[in-house]
């Protein structure tokens, strides 16, 4: 890897720096998912289907209004994603035990099996990342990006945290 660029010391609010941390976030969320890009599009599948297989791996039984607020689209965009997961057999649909009229959203054995493997890789170049970075960034990290959200997307994460643990 080539040098790590910082912004000048106290420098950091200025509109060259916020900039180059905006080109970060960007250049670093593309070559991340680069693979798993790759490999989604050989089924045919993109990051639109990327994301909702993430999502169910991180809360099975996920209604489709809970995704759409989760990844905030509209009910018309996930239609032929869900489609093309549902058809593919990469997820399920169940009715709601309370309410049957609902319906919840898992992954298939061939789904999960998809999303292990899509996870392994971004896990690897995480793992990397925070390695070559250290503790005290990766902490770092976690805050400038909690920072970056709204309250109502920070409640999502947190609930995905209490999710997983």
């Amino acid at each position: 890897m080539t040098d790590v660029i910082l912004p000048p010391a106290k420098q950091f609010l200025r509109d060259h720096a916020v900039r180059g941390g905006m080109d970060l976030l960007f250049f670093a969320h593309r070559s991340h998912l680069q693979r798993a890009d790759e490999e989604l599009e050989r089924m045919g599948l993109g990051r639109a289907h990327h994301r909702v297989l993430y999502c169910l791996s991180r809360r099975p039984g996920m209604t489709v209004g809970e995704l759409l607020a989760v990844l905030a689209i509209t009910k018309q965009s996930i239609g032929r994603v869900l489609k093309q997961l549902l058809a593919q057999n990469l997820i399920e649909r169940r009715a709601g035990v309370q309410d049957r009229r609902q319906r919840h959203l898992f992954l298939t054995a061939d789904g999960s099996a998809l999303e292990h493997r899509l996870f392994a890789d971004l896990r690897e170049n995480m793992a990397r990342a925070y390695t070559s970075a250290g503790e005290e960034a990766v902490a770092g990290y976690w805050v400038v990006m909690q920072h970056l959200m709204t309250q109502d997307v920070q409640d999502q994460f947190l609930a995905f945290q209490s999710a997983s643990r």
